[in-house]
């Protein structure tokens, strides 16, 4: 099969190195790409989201089978377009509809559905620039912290998290009127804040049957002890040791499958990976957000413990029988530190060369914000997250250790990462 990846980051390239393993896939594009995908298979000029060019490419490359990455294309309907174009419309997409992608594209719109299918949740309201005064006195009746968050996409950087009252009040503000992330911002969610240790659940699902992946521990904030600046992810470890067999049957039970009844109620369409954010408060767990998509960074520390065909799984989810798959796991544990570029997730500089990479030993090297100088035959930074390096160990100590030992080889002006990853685990 001729397989396309939408998308640029990690994530696309985790996609790409494991996808490139099946004996089914013959050939692999990627539309943009990066350095990393490029060492896999084709990268091609063109934009996740430009529909018309993809329908193009998908032509003159007799594609198969697509498997989008970002959430953005999912959200603005690529999974429609294909269905309601006579040409397009059976070469599989994997990825939701774009009503199924609301869960992640609205989050006033998830936050309505966990409610009508009593999926536990934080309490909350939702608030626009009409109804700034109400949302000021709902944070009134709140216990700080204060949580805010853009209801539309906003990069990962569209929740706030603030102590102080009057400061939350001016955030609502800053967020509503102000228009701080444009329209993602236009509603604003307020919800009550829940103390616990997050965790990232993932199903691979066809609509009617799914398949647990491994679950995963990101760490969003710039600094170290989980301070500073949200990013897009400075890392992730899988598996996470809290999350046993009973932890996660009350995950399946409360919240995986009851999400799955109310999409097919619904008549959503939804093929592909679903993202499960949660908390564990106490030994229960309840939903932060939904993405409609594979996580970055957890992918590069989830999809390496994927012992199984990806490839045959994919097939599973276009043809409604995934039931009938083999998946088998790794039962290591898979660590990924991000290394990103001085300044991020604010201003940043692109263009430092980037040395070291042939010193890596027992390790996985997944691109992100890396490109070809291929004048200069060096590569060189182009983005604020810029590699991740994943190794596994039989503890997760051992797959820390060997993580960062690799993590030390890698030199660039600049280079930042976080040292602590794991802190809140051992």
């Amino acid at each position: 099969m001729k397989i396309l990846i939408l998308g640029s980051g990690g994530r696309e390239h985790a996609l790409a190195w494991k996808l490139d393993q099946s004996p089914k896939v013959e050939e692999l594009f990627i539309a943009p790409g990066n350095a990393g995908t490029a060492l896999l298979g084709t990268n091609l000029p063109v934009e996740v989201n430009d529909f018309e060019t993809i329908k193009t490419t998908i032509i003159e490359k007799e594609i198969d089978m697509v498997v989008v990455g970002p959430e953005v294309p999912l959200v603005q309907g690529i999974r429609d377009f294909f269905i309601q174009d006579r040409v397009l419309q059976n070469i599989p997409v994997i990825g939701p509809s774009k009503e199924a992608a609301q869960l992640e594209g609205s989050k006033d719109f998830a936050k309505n559905f966990m409610n009508k299918y009593n999926i536990p949740t934080a309490a909350s309201q939702t608030f626009t620039k009409e109804t700034l005064t109400e949302g000021k006195a709902f944070l009134d009746k709140l216990n700080p912290p204060y949580v805010l968050k853009a209801d539309g996409l906003a990069g990962g950087k569209g929740v706030v998290i603030l102590s102080d009252l009057n400061e939350a009040k001016a955030e609502l503000n800053h967020m509503l009127v102000e228009e701080k992330f444009g329209s993602a911002s236009a509603k604003v969610v307020i919800e009550e804040f829940l103390q616990g240790i997050e965790i990232s659940v993932f199903i691979l699902t066809d609509g009617i049957h799914y398949k647990l992946l491994p679950e995963a521990k990101d760490y969003k904030r710039i600094g170290e002890g989980d301070t500073g600046l949200n990013t897009g992810g400075m890392g992730s470890i899988s598996p996470v040791p809290f999350a046993t067999g009973e932890f996660l049957e009350k995950v399946k039970s409360r919240i995986i499958e009851p999400t799955l009844e109310g999409l097919q109620k619904e008549n959503m369409d939804y093929r592909g990976f679903l993202f499960f954010g949660l908390i564990n408060v106490n030994g229960e767990p309840f939903v932060i957000e939904y993405n409609c998509r594979m996580g970055d960074p957890e992918a590069q520390s989830v999809i390496p413990r994927i012992k199984s065909d990806l490839m045959d799984l994919m097939e599973g989810v276009a043809a409604q029988d995934l039931d009938m798959r083999k998946m088998e796991i790794d039962e290591r544990y898979a660590t990924s530190v991000v290394l990103v570029s001085e300044g991020y997730p604010g201003k940043y500089e692109i263009g430092k060369p980037i040395s070291g990479i042939g010193n890596l030993n027992n390790c996985v090297l997944f691109y992100a914000g890396a490109g070809n100088d291929i004048e200069n035959n060096v590569v060189k930074t182009s983005g604020g997250r810029v590699l991740s390096i994943t190794s596994f160990g039989m503890t997760l100590n051992e797959a820390l250790k060997n993580t960062y030992i690799n993590v030390e080889q890698i030199q660039y002006e600049g280079k930042y990462y976080r040292n602590d990853l794991g802190f809140d685990l051992k």
